[in-house]
Order: structure tokens, then sequence, then C-alpha cells
């Protein structure tokens, strides 16, 4: 569950250039505000999912993972911050994300960063899927149906090489279901927890970081 409010750590990487670092840490200080400002006009009143994840422990990971024009997908953009930060780093990166003045947020964001990144207003679902356990539980928790993003992206779930989703309480298998059927079997699926950090699966197993370093350079 995202019930928990994430700390905010500075962005500090003495890998990265001044002018990014720069950047970086404006785009999250931004998304900080912007959260607050919804969870107070949103949130206090009624039930939304959108919580941000932990900008810095996400920054890690993309770092470790990034190379020339990889392709990136966030499902469940929001706001935007994490998809625009992947696009500051190199990516080629792209969010979905259902609710549309989320996505109307997002690309103002964008824009404001000078960043490509791109966003639609969409469910992150492909076109037929069906969500259901092994014991016939077809519930989708906080993940809703409607058009594919994936239409509207003019790419499918196989064509990106990461793919990150901070998900609540139980929607964690579907997101494995989805990688298994429709995502590349060499892709890496980031799996952000409030209380695990990132968590990267490749071809639905968990990832050894020294055998993702050597596949990865």
């Amino acid at each position: 569950m995202h019930e928990q409010r994430p700390i905010r750590p500075p962005v500090l990487r003495p890998e990265l250039d001044e002018a990014l670092r720069t950047r970086l840490a404006a785009l999250c200080e931004e998304g900080w505000a912007i959260f607050e400002k919804f969870d107070s006009d949103v949130r206090d009143h009624d039930f939304h999912p959108f919580v941000p994840a932990e900008y810095e422990v996400v920054l890690t990971s993309l770092l470790e993972h990034r190379a020339p024009k990889r392709r990136f997908l966030e499902w469940g953009s929001a706001t935007g911050v994490i998809t625009i930060m992947a696009d500051l780093l190199g990516y080629d990166a792209c969010g979905i994300e259902l609710d549309a003045s989320l996505v109307k947020t997002a690309r103002a964001l964008a824009e404001r960063f000078d960043s490509k990144a791109r966003f639609a207003a969409a469910s992150f679902l492909p076109t037929g899927y069906h969500w259901k356990t092994a014991d016939g539980d077809e519930r989708t928790g906080t993940i809703g149906t409607g058009e594919s993003g994936y239409l509207q992206l003019g790419q499918a779930l196989e064509d990106f090489d990461v793919v990150f989703g901070y998900p609540w309480g139980g929607e964690e298998p579907m997101m494995h279901d989805l990688m298994a059927k429709y995502g590349r079997k060499d892709a890496l699926l980031l799996v952000h927890g409030v209380n695990d950090g990132v968590k990267v699966y490749r071809g639905g197993h968990l990832s050894d970081p020294l055998e993702r370093t050597a596949r990865d350079l």
C-alpha cells in the first residue's frame, strides 16, 4: 500500500554534472509541490490512488540501467515526474496515466523542463487483457480500465526496454503477468515498494545486481 508518505532526500548524485543535478532537483521539488496541492485539494476529500514514489530511490535505479536511447515506460505516470526524470537521463521516455487531469499536469511539467517525455491519457492495460488470479479473483485494485495507452503512443509493451511501476498492495502480480504476456523477455521491470526500494526483474525473475551489471555493459 501507499499509505506511508515517502521521505524527501535531496538529489545528490556525484556521477551527474552540476547542470543536470540542478534540473533534477528542481523537478523533484516542483513535483512535491504539485503533489502537496493535489493532496490538499483532492485526496483530503476523497480517495485517489496517486501517491508519489521516492524520487531519489527511483533515480538511483534509473541511473543504474540507463543507456543511450533505451526505451522507458512508466505505468501510472501521474504528474510525470519519473517519466520526465528518465527523459532527462537520456531514456526515450513515455508514461501512461488514466487520470486525464494528471496527464495535463504532466505535459505542462514536461514543457517547463524542456523534456521530450510523452504521455498517454489512457489505461496501461493492453487491449483485450483480462486479469485473473490462480484462484479466480478478477479484481484489479486501483488499476483502472479504458482505452489502451499503447494505441495512443503507437508502441506496444514489447517495444520498451525498461518498465516502471509503483503498485498498491496486491497489484504487483498483475504487473508481472502483463510483462509475461506482452513484454519482451529481456526487458527490465522495475517495481517500487514503500519499504523495499526498487526491485528489478528480468524474464519474470528477480535480477541479481552483478548479473545485471554484466548484461547491461
